[in-house]
């Protein structure tokens, strides 16, 4: 009897009683704590029944006290008319006070935590035994189930409609309070943020140009937006430029010094201070580059998992990736392999749960047409590009193929997929000598 009970998963029942206990004492506290735990980290079954239905009735702004509890499980179907009434006067009971709540929610989390962690290590246990795929494989998938857990959700699997409204309403709340009709990372450009709602997490978007049309410094733009006006980390991949001249791109957009001047080192007395200026203000961010050119989605993965705060992932650009196969996939044709990399941006985009701008180059299919602007069939060696992006952006500048363009600086983003919104075009201004865009006076255009 003893070997069965110290076979017992890791929890504390202690600790979820008072949990309870203090929710149905004092239900000042209910928010606090339903920001911090799930019906899922409560181990005995009848707590996670009674967690469930104060979570439901929260999320309703319902008046909660043991009575209107009670009734609710009726309604619930998890009502027990042997033990549900009595048990919720025990709980209340034993609870000492509801002023130490949050030091019972971290025993709860905790005690969830280890026995995710313990579930996690015998599914990875049970794929080494039964030999189901390769070591770089494995270790993949078995990262995946670790960062879950430190996400504290679950990695895979069927979820009950039950959590996935309640994580649906918390969304909408947290929406509410922010007084903003834009859920997503903001790009810095207003028309693209009103177009696209931002960037927004678990999504794969594609920025698309032929070279030299300003796909990098824009991917920088976005990058320094959100590094400045946000808490969260951006990780920038760059497969073709090092970190040395990113830097000094980035320098040069912040600092309004002409780039040519910068990289030569030939700066006036002003141009030293807004350098400095521009120094300082980028050594507030958190913004992380990673110039080693080989890197896999798999590698981009695994770091970016080990980052804390993450909170966009910006990749230059994608036909310089590598496939993460092996030697089996040496037969495969270029489509393929780049229609994988993408179905793997796409998987990382949710997995990570942060938007994933890609740059990619395009086809010279356009060069040949009068009408130079790029669309979807330009995208350069696969279709599946545009099936697993959620947006589909492309750049385009008349006065890029022509010298006599009355508005040679003036770019249009075009917005050729938008799973969320319409597509259309957005106008932007490039300023060439400091490799940087922002918005004219002009308005979105619907096509």
């Amino acid at each position: 009897m003893d070997e069965l009970l110290a076979r017992q998963l890791p929890h504390s029942l202690e600790g979820e009683q008072a949990v309870l206990g203090s929710m149905l004492i004092d239900p000042r506290c209910i928010p606090e704590v339903v920001e911090r735990l799930r019906p899922d980290d409560f181990y005995l079954s009848q707590n996670k029944d009674i967690f469930e239905t104060i979570y439901g009735m929260f999320s309703l702004s319902q008046t909660i006290d043991p009575v209107t509890v009670l009734d609710q499980m009726r309604v619930n179907g998890v009502y027990d008319a042997n033990t549900s009434r009595g048990y919720l006067l025990q709980l209340m009971d034993i609870t000492p006070t509801s002023a130490n709540v949050m030091e019972y929610v971290d025993i709860v989390r905790d005690k969830a935590m280890l026995r995710r962690l313990a579930e996690a290590a015998a599914e990875i246990t049970a794929m080494v035994q039964e030999g189901s795929g390769e070591a770089g494989d494995l270790l993949e998938a078995a990262e995946r189930r670790i960062y879950a857990i430190r996400q504290g959700r679950s990695e895979d699997g069927l979820v009950p409609i039950q959590t996935l409204t309640m994580d649906y309403y918390d969304r909408l709340d947290e929406l509410s309070s922010q007084g903003s009709s834009m859920p997503g990372i903001s790009t810095g450009l207003s028309e693209l943020d009103a177009a696209l709602s931002g960037l927004n997490k678990g999504e794969l978007i594609l920025l698309a140009a032929r070279p030299g049309m300003g796909k990098t410094s824009l991917a920088l733009n976005i990058a320094l937006y959100a590094g400045k006006h946000t808490s969260k980390t951006v990780a920038f991949f760059s497969l073709e430029m090092s970190r040395e001249q990113l830097v000094g791109r980035l320098i040069s957009n912040e600092a309004f010094v002409d780039g040519k001047r910068l990289y030569a080192g030939n700066l006036q007395e002003d141009d030293w201070t807004r350098v400095h200026a521009a120094v300082a203000s980028l050594n507030r961010t958190d913004i992380r580059v990673d110039d080693n050119g080989s890197l896999t989605v798999a590698d981009m993965n695994a770091r970016c998992r080990r980052v804390k705060d993450l909170g966009l992932v910006i990749i230059d650009y994608l036909q310089l990736m590598q496939s993460s196969g092996n030697e089996r996939r040496g037969n495969e044709n270029r489509q393929q392999i780049i229609a994988d990399i993408t179905r793997s941006l796409k998987i990382m985009a949710k997995d990570l749960n942060v938007p994933v701008l890609c740059l990619s180059q395009l086809s010279r299919a356009n060069e040949s047409r009068s009408d130079k602007r790029p669309m979807l069939s330009d995208l350069r060696e696969s279709g599946a590009i545009e099936q697993d992006a959620d947006v589909v952006l492309f750049l385009y500048r008349e006065g890029y193929y022509n010298d006599a363009a009355e508005d040679p600086n003036l770019t249009e983003c075009i917005i050729s997929k938008n799973r969320h919104g319409e597509t259309g075009k957005v106008f932007l201004r490039w300023l060439p000598q400091y490799t940087t865009f922002h918005t004219p006076e002009r308005r979105y255009e619907e096509e």
